[in-house]
């Protein structure tokens, strides 16, 4: 593995780019950031501290990456995608943003940035997107849901849902372990690995309190 430029042992105050990677004039890669070999930040996007950017990862013009996330290698996240603080994003996960993708107009003009309004994918704290999904804007991916491997994701998943197939349907609930809840009546939730207790209420998930 390429090692990363401006690296200093024991250094968490800058972001650490490999030197084939192309961070624009314009965009923000926050301290302890790691931003690896022919990755490509456009200018006006934010990465927010400690945010790990695998190979070849494509970040979009105003894209919005919280802080703490994994980018995984060949991910390619377009404008104006947002992802909150501790968001995983598998490897060659894409996250579109035409609702209706067409190359040219109706008359047969090439389209340039002036002819469409690009929408984005909203993936909130702490959720996972696995390898190969595809997440067609606009769309939200909730607080600490999950999403397959492979799946398509074409309508809003639920916080702490777990989403799978194409397109995506809920086959459970998830806690912040990431390990599917265990039910142990008809509305309480249970996460095998911490113990916290949740409660399903209308289709949604809360954190008992």
């Amino acid at each position: 593995m390429t090692s990363l430029s401006n690296a200093r042992p024991g250094s968490r105050d800058r972001a650490l780019v490999a030197p084939t990677a192309t961070v624009e004039d314009g965009a923000r890669v926050g301290p302890g950031a790691q931003v690896w070999d022919q990755t490509v930040v456009r200018s006006g996007a934010q990465v927010g501290d400690g945010t790990i950017l695998g190979r070849g990862v494509y970040v979009g013009p105003g894209v919005r990456i919280g802080e703490r996330c994994k980018v995984q290698n060949q991910a390619l996240v377009y404008e104006p995608a947002v992802l909150g603080n501790g968001v995983f994003i598998g490897p060659a996960v894409v996250l579109t943003n035409d609702t209706y993708p067409r190359a040219v107009t109706t008359d047969g003009r090439r389209k340039g940035a002036e002819d469409w309004e690009p929408v984005g994918v909203t993936i909130e704290e702490g959720a996972s997107v696995g390898a190969r999904a595809v997440c067609v804007a606009p769309v939200r991916i909730g607080r600490w849901a999950s999403v397959g491997a492979g799946s398509v994701v074409t309508r809003d998943v639920p916080d702490h849902a777990l989403v799978v197939g194409s397109p995506a349907r809920r086959i459970g609930w998830v806690g912040r372990s990431g390990v599917p809840l265990v039910s142990d009546n008809r509305d309480r939730w249970i996460c095998p690995v911490t113990g916290e207790v949740y409660v399903e209420a209308a289709g949604r998930l809360e954190e008992a309190r």
